[in-house]
């Protein structure tokens, strides 16, 4: 069997009602109105008059701060939250296109479109040339080939350039901001 070391999402979890041991709480209620600084007694009493969690936001602050808020709302709210800042950030994915020495003139533009549309889209792009055999005694052959690829690349920013690792040359490619 398989362990996948993912790193997990972090969760957030929020102390409420009888849990909260701070003597005084600086209360706010549900519309985001601050009632005032109230012992945890008279804070628990008017969440409970109300049919609401009394919810601990900021425990480090002086005194602590507690809403009274409906906690099932209040988590589907930060969510929401938290899903929406995720959608603004596009994470800069690296696609991979692989090479050899003697490719066809179709195939090489075939390449150099699929690689376009990769950086188009906002992608960094490895491009690999891979040596079969005995044409790693071909290297100048394999490195004019990387160069002209990279030529016909308009707008192109390297990030990494063309190195020879074991019989692989490789080369990171971004689009110019």
């Amino acid at each position: 069997m398989r362990s996948f070391n993912r790193p997990r999402p972090k969760k957030t979890f929020y102390i409420i009602n009888h849990r909260i041991n701070h003597p005084q709480l600086r209360v706010i209620d549900a519309e985001g109105k601050q009632i005032g600084i109230l012992s945890r007694f008279e804070a628990l009493k008017q969440a409970q008059d109300q049919e609401v969690d009394l919810v601990l936001i900021a425990p480090n602050a002086s005194p602590p701060v507690a809403k009274i808020i409906d906690l099932k709302k209040f988590l589907y709210q930060e969510g929401k939250r938290i899903k929406e800042a995720k959608k603004g950030i596009k994470k800069s994915i690296v696609k991979d296109i692989k090479l050899s020495l003697f490719i066809a003139p179709a195939d090489f533009d075939r390449l150099i479109n699929k690689t376009r549309n990769f950086l188009n889209d906002g992608n960094q792009v490895r491009i690999n040339l891979v040596f079969h055999g005995r044409e790693i005694v071909k290297r100048s052959m394999g490195f004019d080939l990387v160069n002209k690829f990279l030529q016909t690349l308009e707008d192109i920013n390297i990030s990494k350039e063309p190195r020879l690792m074991g019989r692989i040359i490789s080369t990171v490619v971004s689009r110019k901001k």
